[in-house]
């Protein structure tokens, strides 16, 4: 069987972490979101695998050169939505398939179960339909679907994974998908409904350490490097290799470090935390329940929880990330939020900053003893 991955997007709504990246691309416990898919794929003996990437496409291409299952990519030069992207992959596809994004967590269990029907949809409940298609089911059979909608009636909503025929492209005369399965219904076209076991999205920033969290559980405890005698390290901790844990450090699984990496003295690393490579902690310093990215650095004395940074920033000595919970305007929805930060790429700060409840764009500068407001766009200095 084929399964057509659909990462061409770039998810918006997690700007400013999508600024220099496709959504797909993003790393939860250290790996790509769409490796998660490859897996729960390759784990139901699917192997033939068409991936659609665009946006950002060069992140995409040069992670799939990687891969030790060989994946065809297909390109769509302009993001004009999800059933463009899978027309863009029509030449590619032989028969039965099936479609899935690239920038959802899927487990293999729930690949499992559609993987056989001819034209299906996997559903879930959740409790924010609203950022979904809300998905209306009558005798096992999706009735109809709605996209986004501004009040939805039901909890159910499609995964946006599905098993199609070729008979889809015969409804595809717009650009988003549900519109195209609208269609196949209102012509008496069947589509069983099947109910996932485990899927998640992130559709905001925050929610990547609900994400983060759930797939750490699956991360296989490997100790890499150099661990003085004197740390503690207890649970389920990943240590890559290269990677030194100085003395009378303490780290609680789960937990995942990346290769070559410099963990100091006398630090803290709490559940809930990913680290990637090339990371420099300082000592004295506190981390919980946070994804901190590549080529990052944070200074001594910190205390880092419930946050997101993006590659290559640099905290000062003394920064406090603390957690709040305010009001949020993305994309003309108004949200309520509780995190500590979310920082873009290449953030950099001073010591004794402190970033309270707050959402900081690419390339930022923050002078010393600042308390960040609560939304800076993309290369301001706060000072």
């Amino acid at each position: 069987m084929q399964a057509v991955i659909l990462a061409a997007g770039e998810g918006t709504r997690l700007r400013p972490l999508t600024r220099s990246r496709p959504k797909a691309m993003i790393p939860v416990a250290n790996r790509p979101v769409i490796e998660y898919v490859i897996k729960a794929l390759n784990s139901n003996g699917i192997r033939d695998i068409v991936v659609v990437a665009g946006y950002r496409k060069e992140h995409m291409l040069r992670y799939l050169n990687h891969l030790e299952v060989p994946v065809t990519v297909v390109v769509q030069e302009k993001q004009l939505g999800t059933a463009h992207a899978l027309k863009c992959a029509e030449p590619e596809i032989d028969g039965d398939f099936l479609l899935l994004p690239g920038d959802n967590y899927i487990d293999g269990a729930s690949i499992a179960r559609i993987k056989d029907e001819c034209n299906a949809v996997l559903v879930k409940e959740h409790p924010n339909p609203s950022n979904f298609g809300v998905a209306v089911i009558q005798d096992g059979y999706l009735s109809s679907i709605t996209e986004k909608p501004e009040d939805a009636d039901v909890f159910t909503v499609s995964t946006g994974i599905y098993s199609f025929t070729k008979e889809i492209f015969g409804y595809i005369d717009s650009c988003d998908l549900p519109d195209a399965v609208s269609a196949m219904i209102r012509d008496g076209g069947k589509i069983k409904a099947v109910d996932a076991l485990d899927w998640q999205d992130a559709i905001y920033p925050w929610d990547l350490l609900k994400l983060n969290r759930r797939l750490l559980e699956q991360i296989p405890a490997t100790r890499g490097g150099s661990i003085s005698r004197s740390a503690t390290v207890v649970g389920e901790v990943h240590i890559g290799s290269g990677t030194v844990i100085g003395p009378h450090t303490t780290i609680y699984g789960p937990v995942c470090i990346g290769d070559d990496c410099e963990i100091a003295p006398h630090s803290v690393i709490m559940p809930g935390t990913s680290i990637g490579s090339r990371v420099s902690i300082e000592p004295f310093t506190y981390v919980k329940n946070s994804i901190i990215m590549d080529d990052s650095g944070i200074g001594s004395h910190s205390r880092i929880t419930d946050t997101v940074m993006a590659e290559g920033c640099v905290l000062g000595d003394h920064t406090t990330t603390a957690v709040g919970e305010d009001l949020f305007e993305i994309e003309g929805r108004v949200l309520k939020a509780g995190f500590g930060a979310i920082l873009g790429d290449r953030v950099t700060s001073a010591p004794f900053t402190v970033f309270k409840n707050c959402l900081v764009g690419n390339n930022v500068t923050v002078g010393s003893g600042r308390v960040v407001p609560h939304m800076v766009g993309d290369d301001a200095v706060v000072i």
